[in-house]
């Protein structure tokens, strides 16, 4: 399990450490791809299969599945780390979540999120104001 918020940088080749801590969990080859809110998604190869699945099970008749489908495997790409535990970021994924020198990895669960500085500590706050209202909605969940 991913968890946790860590401050990184992405130097001028586009390369970034991954946080110690989720290295063991990515494994030695994972997916990165574009995320929701702005922002990218990276999963261990097991996670993907699972992912992968769901998807290719939905229903090519409707529009929704094929345009989220389209759009979520065509921004995917296999990365594995280098000796120094960095990972090499494609520059369109780069471009969609607007990462340049400074960023915020954090850990959600079966992924790990990659995050513009500025566009994390924006969400952020506009998510702390309505977090008890968030999570009154999510008694529906049973959780």
């Amino acid at each position: 399990m991913f968890m946790g918020e860590y401050q990184h940088t992405i130097d001028l080749k586009g390369r970034m450490i991954v946080p110690s801590k989720f290295r063991e969990g990515l494994g030695e080859a994972f997916v990165l791809t574009r995320g929701l809110d702005q922002c990218l998604f990276g999963y261990p190869m097991s996670e993907w299969k699972t992912i992968e699945d769901k998807l290719k099970a939905l229903p090519l008749t409707k529009k929704d599945a094929r345009a989220f489908t389209r759009f979520f495997f065509s921004g995917a790409t296999e990365c594995e780390l280098d000796k120094q535990g960095r990972v090499n970021i494609a520059t369109p994924l780069l471009q969609y979540a607007k990462l340049e020198k400074e960023c915020v990895v954090i850990g959600v669960s079966n992924r790990i999120e990659l995050w513009s500085k500025s566009i994390w500590e924006k969400y952020v706050a506009e998510q702390e104001d309505s977090f008890e209202e968030i999570a009154e909605n999510m008694i529906d969940f049973d959780i």
